[in-house]
């Protein structure tokens, strides 16, 4: 059946993504490098130098392309060690520190608060083609206002709804899309995935941005430590989670898993739901469109947005000739547009082709949602969020008292953060 990806109301450039969410925060200062290959006044010599680049299989094609025709113009070698991409991070962050590991490594952004308190990772130039780079792509390789890595690609979940159900018209706010759900006749008019009773706080983000409550607070587009759910606009969300839950409207039920929340779109028994563009292929059977999600609060609903770029190592012996081979041979159309053909994903790079895409439209879709979202957190203390957040919001969704039980694990996460 023919797929139609929508771009919605909030579509405004295909590729000039803007970080924004609750604090509206500036974008990330980046500060260079102390020495970078357009402050010299020609590239750096690399006959009989080795680059080693860390890749996984999808996109080593695209990056020894690019290797290739760096290696005839600066005589250097460059050598591409194929890794899985789940081993990448561990890896890295026991070799660097011994002398060995690559000089530059493929890698996601929310690794970085890790990479930088290992001492693993230097700052990256983003050479003649900076401007071209998405802001929340550069955001999400900041930290404390200077750039570790080089973005690449994106990713951020969306609202897709049924067209033969609902139209392609974007829902202005969570009411006017439950009505217009409720209007189609479908059996639900909106799903959307919980993990199950285990809760899904990456899922519900945008609706818990959207009023105003982002799990830290942020300062010049930098994430402190300092926890951003409470307050009132926490409690905001969290009873309109137990109103749209199992002991009020039912909208939102733990019932719902991920495989569970597919069937029903994919079977039309819901004419929306909250999905990233990793679960497309479960839609085989559905007329769909890709919108931005709508705001249940007064803000914009902003997901977050993961990214995926190359880091250099703080230990490179070759760092100048490893962002030469960064600034100029991957930040450029030709090498971003052979990333993308190798692995489709959101660029991150203006001007990329999307047709080679399976849905090449939902790409449109999907980058209007990233454009009010914001990076996930890379700062270590993320990795203590999850359990107390999913628990929180499960609760509330089967009928725990909201407030009391969202300042609870405020409370409770605060403390496990300064302890």
């Amino acid at each position: 059946m023919r797929k139609q990806i929508g771009m919605g109301a909030a579509f405004v450039a295909t590729a000039a993504l803007l970080a924004a969410c609750s604090s509206d925060p500036e974008p990330a200062e980046t500060t260079e490098p102390t020495s970078t290959p357009e402050e010299t006044s020609e590239a750096p010599a690399g006959e009989g130098i080795e680059l080693t680049v860390w890749v996984d299989e999808n996109r080593e094609p695209a990056v020894e392309a690019a290797a290739a025709v760096f290696e005839e113009e600066t005589g250097a070698t460059v050598t591409l060690v194929q890794k899985n991409f789940e081993d990448i991070r561990a890896d890295f962050l026991a070799q660097v520190p011994t002398g060995e590991g690559p000089d530059i490594t493929i890698g996601a952004h929310d690794w970085l608060g890790a990479l930088i308190e290992g001492g693993v990772v230097n700052t990256v130039d983003l050479g003649a083609n900076a401007s071209s780079f998405t802001q929340v792509g550069v955001d999400a390789m900041s930290y404390d206002g200077q750039l570790y890595g080089m973005p690449y690609a994106l990713e951020a979940i969306a609202l897709i709804q049924n067209v033969d159900l609902v139209g392609e018209e974007a829902p202005s706010s969570w009411d006017d899309m439950i009505q217009r759900g409720i209007d189609s006749g479908a059996e639900r008019p909106f799903c959307i995935n919980t993990n199950g009773e285990t809760g899904d706080g990456y899922t519900m983000y945008p609706f818990q941005t959207s009023f105003g409550a982002p799990v830290f607070v942020q300062e010049g587009g930098s994430y402190t430590s300092e926890v951003g759910m409470g307050g009132e606009a926490g409690e905001a969300f969290a009873q309109w989670l137990y109103d749209n839950g199992e002991a009020g409207e039912g909208y939102i039920s733990t019932t719902v898993d991920y495989a569970i929340n597919n069937e029903l779109f994919n079977s039309g028994e819901c004419a929306y739901t909250i999905q990233g563009p990793w679960a497309l292929g479960d839609y085989a059977d559905v007329n769909f469109v890709v919108n931005p999600a709508p705001p249940a609060g007064d803000q914009d609903a902003g997901p977050f947005v993961g990214v995926q770029g190359f880091y250099v190592s703080s230990q490179s012996a070759n760092a100048l000739l490893a962002n030469e081979f960064l600034t100029n041979y991957i930040a450029t159309p030709e090498a971003m547009q052979a990333l993308y053909d190798a692995d489709p994903r959101l660029p991150a790079f203006e001007g990329v082709d999307t047709a080679s895409a399976a849905y090449p439209d939902a790409i449109a879709g999907f980058q209007a949602s990233a454009e009010v979202g914001v990076p996930m957190p890379s700062i270590p203390e993320m990795g203590s969020v999850w359990d107390f957040w999913n628990a929180a919001q499960s609760a509330i969704i089967k009928g725990a008292d909201p407030a009391e039980t969202w300042n609870k694990m405020v409370e409770d996460l605060s403390a496990s953060l300064a302890g």
